[in-house]
C-alpha cells in the first residue's frame, strides 16, 4: 500500500485547488440527497457478518422503518451497514449509501439503491447529520464512537435540532453508560441532563415507536 494513501490531507498554499474538490463534494452529495426525507440514520461496525444477532436485528429495524415510511442512511460498507441497507430495500424504502474511501475494510454493499461515494470524512459526517431525523448507533469501533459524540455535542450545544439518539445493545453500551454517568457525570464534565440526550433501546418495533413520538410523516 502507498504510503502517501495514510497521510492527512493538508491544505498549503500549493494545494489550494482542494478547496473546489470539497465544494464539489459537497455539492454532489447536496444534490443526491436534496429528495431524501425523513430518514434515520444508522451506524455499527463494519466487521459483522450476517450470522452474527445485531446484523439480523439491524435488517429487521431496518426493514420496519422502510415499512413504516422513514427512509434510511448508513456509511454504505459492510457489517451493520450492510444489513441496514439490505433491510430498508426490502421494505420499500430508500436505502441510502454514504462509501467512504479506505484504504482497508470499507467497500460498498449492494443493497443502497442510492449510493454516493465520499473522500472526506467531515463531508459525509455533515451530511449524516443534515438529512437525520434519528440516530441509531449499534455496537461498532472508533467510526461509530465518533458519529455517536459528534451528535450529541451539536445537539448538546444546540448547534442542530433535537432529534433521537438511540443505542441499539444494552448489553454493549452498558459499561460505557456506566463509565457516562459515574466518572464524567461524577467528576461535573456533562449535566445531569446531558444523559437525557440518548435512550438504549434494544427491540427493533419499540426504537420505532420512539422515533414516532418525535417525527410526524
Amino acid at each position: 500500500m502507498d504510503e502517501k494513501q495514510y497521510l492527512v490531507d493538508a491544505l498549503n498554499k500549493e494545494e489550494s485547488w482542494r478547496v473546489f474538490r470539497i465544494m464539489a463534494e459537497f455539492v454532489e452529495a447536496i444534490e443526491e440527497l436534496s429528495d431524501i426525507t425523513h430518514a434515520v440514520s444508522i451506524f455499527g461496525s463494519a466487521r459483522v457478518s450476517p450470522g452474527d444477532g445485531y446484523y439480523q436485528k439491524t435488517e429487521n429495524l431496518a426493514r420496519l422503518l422502510a415499512e413504516s415510511g422513514f427512509n434510511v442512511i448508513t456509511g454504505g460498507g459492510p457489517g451493520i451497514m450492510e444489513a441496514a441497507n439490505k433491510g430498508a430495500a426490502e421494505g420499500g424504502g430508500k436505502s441510502v449509501g454514504m462509501n467512504i474511501r479506505l484504504p482497508f475494510e470499507q467497500k460498498p454493499n449492494p443493497y443502497a439503491n442510492i449510493s454516493i461515494d465520499y473522500k472526506y470524512f467531515f463531508i459525509r459526517k455533515v451530511m449524516f447529520v443534515k438529512y437525520a431525523m434519528a440516530y441509531v448507533i449499534l455496537p461498532g469501533g472508533f467510526g461509530t464512537m465518533d458519529e455517536l459524540f459528534e451528535a450529541l455535542t451539536l445537539i448538546q450545544t444546540k448547534r442542530i435540532r433535537s432529534f433521537p439518539v438511540i443505542l441499539m445493545g444494552s448489553e454493549y453500551w452498558g459499561g460505557l453508560i456506566s463509565w457516562l454517568k459515574d466518572t464524567m457525570l461524577g467528576n461535573g464534565m456533562i449535566s445531569p441532563e446531558d444523559m437525557d440526550l440518548f435512550s438504549v433501546i434494544d427491540d427493533p418495533q419499540a426504537i420505532v415507536r420512539h422515533i414516532r413520538k418525535y417525527v410526524i410523516l
